[in-house]
């Protein structure tokens, strides 16, 4: 049963789902799994997991002198993602990016997470490495890219042109759309023309960017409509946990504070403070998103997992 279809049999009540990051590496699963055991009797339809690049960090060697090698902080994508379908029973859906991986290794991811019967993703672009003035050489520059090649692949052909002796389920994905345009998108029209065609190429839902004004979502979403994209807009949303987060999250997300949260915001002494407004917020972003109609919620719960808890409690 494909995200979609989990979706829809919700039966009229607004899905739930949330995203999470592996653990760093040399750590355990247990943060992961006490993050599932919190949420999972909200009835998650899905999980989202992360996918992390290498960065390029300076390590010292033996003679006191420093090098420069690539490291990975956040392995383990497809590891977690197997390990949550084992032990909970719940649709995974790991990221797959272009920064960071070559064509080669996206290929071999696919065909791991084929034969593990893992057969939901998201497909994202991804941020340049800080070392890096072009994506990989030999990777996907882009999400549409990302995509063509997992068409392929789910039209049984390996990336150099030879046909797969065996064919499993294909691949069904989703694909990310930004309510407050891309940080590298011109204007709003141009941002709408490529998600418009993620979806004439496949993509079978959207997903948010986080943001905080509903009615950039709404307007966002009857922007869509009119251009012919018809598939779920699923919004994703997170309560703000730190009050740094107020300038941290639009810097880093490119996403706006309405002007009424941002002054609560202000108000608060400690970071206790800032939980409890973050929660009232969310609380009310999503009553609201569910009296709009839509068909899923989607929380990124790093860092959040008990605001999230508290949100889903009181409109779950």
């Amino acid at each position: 049963m494909s995200i979609i279809e989990k979706i829809q049999s919700a039966k009229g009540k607004t899905a739930f789902s949330f995203e999470l990051l592996p653990p760093l590496k040399g750590n355990g699963i247990d943060t992961v799994y006490r993050t599932i055991d919190t949420l999972r009797e909200f009835d998650p339809k899905y999980i989202n997991i992360t996918t992390h690049r290498s960065e390029m960090v300076f390590r010292e060697k033996p003679d006191g002198l420093f090098e420069r090698v690539a490291e990975r902080h956040r392995p383990g994508t497809v590891a977690i993602a197997a390990a949550i379908q084992h032990k909970y029973n719940i649709p995974v859906v790991p990221h797959i990016i272009c920064s960071g991986f070559t064509k080669e290794e996206t290929e071999y991811v696919l065909i791991d997470l084929q034969l593990l019967g893992i057969n939901d993703l998201l497909l994202l672009r991804g941020d340049k490495g800080k070392h890096e003035k072009e994506f990989t050489p030999t990777g996907n520059k882009f999400a549409t890219e990302l995509q063509e090649q997992v068409n392929k692949f789910n039209e049984g052909y390996f990336l150099d042109g030879s046909k797969m002796k065996f064919q499993a389920a294909p691949f069904s994905y989703g694909m990310a759309c930004y309510p407050e345009k891309h940080e590298e998108a011109p204007n709003l029209e141009s941002d709408l023309h490529y998600a418009k065609m993620k979806v004439d190429n496949g993509a079978e839902y959207l997903v948010t960017q986080m943001f905080f004004d509903n009615q950039k979502y709404c307007d966002f979403v009857d922007k869509c409509r009119q251009i012919g994209i018809n598939v779920p807009i699923i919004p994703g949303i997170k309560p703000i946990t730190l009050k740094n987060q107020m300038t941290v999250l639009p810097k880093i997300f490119h996403t706006d504070i309405p002007e009424s949260f941002a002054a609560e915001l202000r108000k608060c002494k400690t970071d206790e403070d800032a939980v409890e407004v973050g929660v009232e917020w969310c609380i009310q972003q999503a009553k609201d998103l569910i009296a709009y109609g839509v068909p899923s919620i989607h929380f990124y719960s790093m860092m959040a997992t008990q605001s999230v808890k508290r949100v889903a409690e009181a409109v779950y």
